[in-house]
């Protein structure tokens, strides 16, 4: 089945397909054990007639004999039966969480609209209640099951009993079901608010630091308490539409028990029971109580996966954000890069290119020009939302696979994402990388002092975001492991904002010597006079288009708002 025709319903059906062996194994045993907890009167009464009532000493202890075995299959069969169910319900999870990350982490970006907070709600909790249908299959079979026994026992002891109960008991079920429809509505839109609360707490967990530097912690924290009492709100609504569920369905239960126990009764009144008879149906009386609560309990568990599954749905199935092609890594030429009109938000005509060997600077005046062209290079922007080509290589962009032109082209976002482990590993990336490389990475990205200020060096823990180091160290540590993968063509989005005038000379000359290799080419994107001066080139965009290009000594001389923007 296509991605984008996943839905909830075929999320719910996809976890019992995958987990058919655990369903039809936990069906089985949990039927067993519910038939045989349905048949403890039944014995009970037989006992009291055959053995109590007789005096049959012989008779008692086989009785007996008999109910140790069926209490001994029926505990087997339970907890046998509920490890293969609980077992289906987190392997499925498992399952699901994996493809989630996958879908999250897929290089063609995806159209689902979420957050990253609501990403993550989605896989540590959606994920599990959607695979609680898997529960809810041998719930409501063991439950039938118990309630089909029941009803023949009693339709053995007296017919029009048995019928009332056949009867009786699909009424009852039907009834409850009534209030599915609200149960998921509820469901949704609890797991929707705790959801946004949850993006929310991450956004600002991530912007700690900027939102102390504004002294806008109390205004972010008022927002979060509105988010959160918003979540409170609509959770307990779900809760009290849950326990007047359950409070309807322990009344009818308890009503439906003193119907079935008052007939009874009046059949042993006029003796058409005996006291075995009477015992026994009093006990299925009691007992069928549970399996129909157990199938109101189903209707709660299967509105709660069912919501949840839309929202896994909503993740899996959001089409792919652009649609790489299927081109391997093209043959290097004489141009590495070229933007031919490109037209995209800001841009407007804006062409481009990058030599072999060539470091090129792009000064934008306006700075979401300069985001639009990140935006573009990084393969973030569906092929129909910009007019004109990008080529690599002479290949169009959009003819390339994901892994070719990830390989080919590479964009360092001014945002420096690094990851909790060690410094090592987020300079490798995943690679197998030699020492020696690792250390000119580091020492041409003028990031030494990062490894001098720790015992480990590079083999320092970082925690989650890198948020154990400075601004300026993380910019520096992003740069590093840009040129330890050394990619043909390297783009570079304002990578010194952080740092101070005398590293950032450091790091411009340590670059400048890092991708002196005739057959690679950089894109600088920035003011920093310190970064265009080691360029061979400028290019100055304005109004979304190239209004000058030339070498940074010249513009400086020749161009006065070129010489403003840059030495202000």
């Amino acid at each position: 089945m296509a991605v984008d025709e996943i839905t909830g319903a075929t999320v719910l059906r996809r976890a019992l397909r995958r987990q058919r062996a655990r369903v039809v194994a936990g069906i089985a045993l949990l039927c067993t054990h519910q038939a045989a907890e349905a048949l403890v009167p039944v014995a009970i009464g037989v006992i009291i007639d055959r053995a109590v009532a007789t005096g049959d000493l012989r008779a008692l202890l086989l009785s007996l004999a008999g109910l140790a075995a069926l209490f001994t299959v029926l505990a087997f069969a339970y907890r046998t039966g509920a490890r293969q169910a609980y077992a289906a319900v987190e392997q499925e999870a498992h399952l699901v969480r994996v493809e989630i990350a996958r879908s999250a982490l897929d290089p063609r970006g995806n159209r689902s609209g979420m957050r990253d907070g609501e990403l993550l709600s989605v896989t540590a909790s959606d994920a599990e209640l959607s695979a609680l249908v898997v529960r809810v299959a041998g719930l409501c079979a063991a439950a039938v099951t118990a309630i089909v026994v029941a009803a023949v026992a009693l339709l053995v002891v007296d017919v029009p009993l048995g019928l009332g109960v056949l009867l009786g008991v699909p009424l009852v079920v039907v009834a409850l079901q009534r209030m599915a429809p609200l149960l998921s509505r509820r469901s949704a839109s609890q797991q929707e608010a705790l959801a946004a609360t949850t993006a929310l707490a991450v956004d600002l967990v991530t912007g700690l630091r900027v939102l102390r530097g504004l002294g806008a912690q109390d205004h972010a924290a008022r927002r979060y308490a509105v988010a959160s009492r918003h979540a409170l709100e609509v959770t307990l609504r779900a809760a009290t539409t849950k326990g007047l569920h359950l409070g309807l369905t322990t009344t009818v239960n308890g009503l439906f028990l003193a119907a079935v126990a008052g007939v009874a009764g009046w059949l042993a009144l006029q003796g058409r029971l005996t006291i075995g008879e009477l015992v026994a149906v009093v006990g299925l009386a009691q007992f069928i109580a549970e399996p129909v609560q157990t199938l109101g309990y189903c209707v709660q568990l299967f509105a709660m996966a069912r919501a949840s599954a839309g929202r896994v749905a909503r993740v899996l199935g959001a089409a792919p954000l652009t649609r790489p092609g299927d081109a391997g890594p093209p043959a290097p030429s004489p141009s590495r890069l070229t933007l031919d009109t490109i037209g995209y938000a800001g841009l407007d005509g804006a062409s481009l290119r990058v030599d072999a060997g060539e470091i090129l600077g792009v000064l934008a005046y306006d700075p979401s020009e300069a985001e639009a062209l990140v935006a573009l290079l990084s393969g973030r922007v569906p092929r129909e939302d910009y007019r004109g080509t990008v080529y690599v290589d002479g290949v169009p962009a959009e003819e390339l696979h994901v892994d070719a032109a990830r390989s080919t082209l590479l964009v360092e976002q001014h945002d420096v994402a690094l990851f909790e482990g060690t410094l090592r590993a987020n300079l490798a990336a995943g690679a197998d990388v030699d020492e020696a490389v690792l250390r000119a990475a580091v020492r041409a990205a003028a990031a030494e002092d990062v490894l001098a200020a720790h015992p480990h060096g590079v083999d320092r823990l970082l925690t989650e975001r890198g948020a154990n180091l400075s601004g300026g160290q993380r910019q520096r540590i992003g740069l590093a492991r840009a040129l330890v993968a050394d990619p043909p063509v390297l783009v570079l989005h304002n990578p010194t904002t952080a740092v101070d005038a005398v590293t950032e000379a450091l790091l411009a000359e340590g670059l400048a010597a890092a991708r002196a290799a005739a057959a690679r080419g950089t894109v600088l994107i920035t003011n920093s006079p310190v970064l265009l001066r080691i360029t061979h080139r400028v290019a100055v965009l304005d109004g979304g288009r190239v209004v000058a290009e030339g070498p940074h000594e010249q513009l400086l001389a020749s161009d006065a708002r070129y010489r403003e923007e840059v030495l202000r």
